[in-house]
């Protein structure tokens, strides 16, 4: 009885005694994109002889540059940049009765983002053309 009693205290140590710990934000993406300016915002958001100017201005805001161009319709320019940066770190410990053991990671990651945009417009004020290009290093 003293022998089953034991081994039943040893399988629980066993089965309790490894521990993970996850980074802070293991919840969150690390490298979510919070901007409004992306190619899904875009295509969802854009469509030509519909989308108007007041209607751009309210999803993506003032862009960074207007002129006209040689067929004199309206051009905006959204360019955004952005570094992401990734932290992440994990350690454990595993005792089995005797045996110990011990395991640490850590990383650190860092990217540029570019997104463009360049939305034309008609003399009506309304989209007639856009075009994104998008890059990551």
């Amino acid at each position: 009885m003293w022998i089953r009693s034991v081994l039943t205290v040893a399988a629980l140590l066993i089965g309790v005694s490894g521990c993970v710990q996850l980074p802070s934000d293991a919840l969150e993406p690390v490298s979510a994109r919070n901007s409004d300016l992306t190619h899904g915002n875009v295509e969802l958001n854009l469509q030509v002889d519909r989308t108007t100017q007041a209607q751009v201005l309210e999803i993506f805001g003032a862009p960074n540059i207007t002129t006209i161009d040689g067929w004199q319709q309206e051009v905006w320019v959204y360019q955004r940049h952005a570094t992401v940066t990734q932290r992440s770190s994990a350690a454990n410990y595993w005792t089995i009765v005797l045996l110990g053991g011990d395991r640490k990671a850590s990383g650190f990651e860092e990217s540029q983002r570019t997104m463009t945009l360049i939305i034309k417009f008609d003399a009506k004020q309304v989209v007639s053309d856009f075009r994104s290009r998008s890059s990551e290093f």
